[in-house]
């Protein structure tokens, strides 16, 4: 299967118990997080920003009460989550443990 095609409804309940805090939403899967301050969740909005980057694969973030962050992701392309919206997710969840 490649990289960007949509996980098949057999395979979706595996990959989304690889991202046990992540919850589907349809063809989203979402996460949120509350770091220690401000200055903390800026951070983390930095980093996943720039691990985004670095696979060409963006989520939406958005930041709320000054210290909660959510992540959204979904392969727009196909309108469905993908391996690469998992692989990412696996990656923002690396970063939030490494905030706290």
């Amino acid at each position: 299967m490649p990289y960007a095609d949509p996980l098949t409804e057999a395979e979706l309940p595996a990959a989304l118990r690889e991202i046990p805090d992540w919850e589907l939403d349809g063809t989203v899967i979402r996460r949120s997080t509350t770091t220690h301050d401000f200055a903390g969740a800026v951070a983390l909005v930095d980093a996943v920003a720039a691990a985004a980057e670095a696979v060409n694969h963006h989520p939406d973030i958005h930041l709320t009460g000054y210290r909660r962050v959510s992540f959204e992701l979904t392969t727009h392309a196909v309108k469905a989550v993908t391996r690469r919206d998992i692989d990412l997710a696996k990656q923002i969840d690396r970063l939030i443990l490494g905030d706290r």
